[in-house]
């Protein structure tokens, strides 16, 4: 039996979408408003989920507290009232679209979890954008 354990977390960022490859015009043209050379922000929600068997001694999947702790740590302390493309080395070479986000959350919260977890990153941008991104 494998059960699904989640928890929802927020931080808000700044962000600006663009490519230092392309013209000024040929980002505003892909972008739009979200390449304002001054950055824009979000209010980020998010929903992590780990799914596996329930340990027979906890009765837990994960202790919450620790899933807490490691959203807190790698996620929240990380990137909450930054400006990611000049504040986190993820971004510094790498858009920071929704989509890259969900995958460096994921790549940064995978590594503190057992092998037979399976992890899942929902990343709101807006109350009606939103990414899921599962290591696939």
């Amino acid at each position: 039996m494998r059960v699904k354990v989640s928890r929802k977390a927020h931080f808000n960022a700044a962000h600006r979408l663009f490519r230092k490859d392309w013209s000024f015009e040929k980002n505003q043209e892909v972008f739009g408003k979200c390449n304002n050379p001054k950055y824009h922000g979000h209010n980020y929600e998010l929903e992590v989920s780990v799914t596996g068997a329930i340990d027979p001694e906890t009765g837990f999947v994960i202790d919450m507290k620790v899933l807490k702790d490691l959203i807190r740590e790698n996620v929240e302390e990380y990137m909450d009232h930054k400006n990611l493309n000049e504040e986190v080395a993820e971004f510094r070479d790498l858009n920071p679209t929704a989509e890259n986000i969900a995958v460096v959350i994921y790549n940064r919260l995978r590594p503190a979890l057992k092998n037979d977890l399976e992890l899942e990153v929902v990343l709101y941008e807006t109350p009606r954008n939103f990414v899921t991104y599962s290591g696939e």
